[in-house]
């Protein structure tokens, strides 16, 4: 059962209870599963254990690292582990799985490529005829759970004013070569920065607008690492962003994020912190 056959307009019609939220993972398999066990979603042994909890999953699970068919599969599997104890698994495509996708390898990491035997064969398995391009042509890029939005990067206003259903139905036909690349440029929800970077008077009038189109309270994004290992909340915790740098590559930092009845706080190994909340 895919991430798909749980959404009804892209999104979720009913209260999601608690609801975890893990940024970028980037080919680290042990970062992965170690904020994932921090997170309390699964047990030492990898398996489900968050019951009826949803885990958000903010994409760019590929790249910088050599374990992107692992994670892939990993959450695939919790997915289907998670349905079956009355939980969810929200996973999205982040701008490093649609690259992939399009042939953009750039940032591939040489050991990823030696696991599948090769270029050949890793460029086999990310094709629509192979289980991991299948899969993940059939993630979305925005996701919205109790009056959240979750993506990759930022849902401008300009994106918004679509609707979720058609921005993700956009995703799938740039991945199904049907729309040019460039209708996910760098103002796209898996590119944009935005919200991270633009000052707080711009970036908080916009995320404002942009969260009216789409009947939100609040989004959380990853993309944009913070170098601090903290999670940074922006305009009154309207913006939370949840890319810490779990994996090594950038700086092996341990973080999520959890939602309970709106409340929300960062997970860290350390112990929890409490975020603000939009008012």
């Amino acid at each position: 059962m895919t991430t798909l056959c749980w959404l009804i307009a892209g999104l979720w019609t009913a209260h999601a209870g608690r609801v975890v939220a893990v940024g970028d993972l980037h080919g680290d398999l042990d970062n992965a599963l170690a904020v994932l066990q921090l997170a309390g979603v699964i047990d030492a042994l990898g398996q489900w254990s968050g019951g009826d909890t949803t885990l958000v999953q903010t994409g760019d699970v590929t790249d910088r690292g050599p374990d992107s068919k692992e994670l892939i599969e990993l959450l695939a599997r919790l997915e289907l582990q998670a349905a079956a104890a009355g939980g969810r698994v929200v996973a999205l495509n982040g701008n490093h799985e649609i690259m992939n996708l399009l042939g953009d390898l750039r940032y591939v990491d040489p050991g990823d490529t030696a696991k599948f035997g090769g270029p050949t064969q890793r460029a086999h398995a990310f094709s629509d005829k192979g289980a991991l391009g299948q899969r993940l042509r059939d993630l979305d890029v925005v996701a919205v759970v109790d009056g959240t939005v979750f993506c990759h990067g930022g849902v401008t206003p300009q994106y918004a004013a679509m609707g979720i259903d058609q921005i993700n139905a956009l995703s799938h036909a740039v991945v199904a070569g049907q729309a040019p690349a460039s209708a996910l440029g760098p103002s796209s929800p898996i590119w944009f920065r935005g919200y991270v970077t633009d000052p707080p008077e711009q970036a908080c009038a916009q995320l404002a607008e942009a969260l009216r189109s789409l009947d939100a309270q609040r989004m959380v994004v990853g993309h944009t690492t913070q170098r601090t290992g903290q999670v940074l909340s922006r305009c009154g915790g309207r913006l939370l962003v949840i890319d810490v740098g779990i994996a090594d590559h950038y700086g092996g930092h341990l973080g999520a994020i959890e939602l309970i009845d709106g409340d929300a706080r960062a997970l860290y190994a350390g112990g929890p912190q409490d975020l603000a909340d939009p008012q």
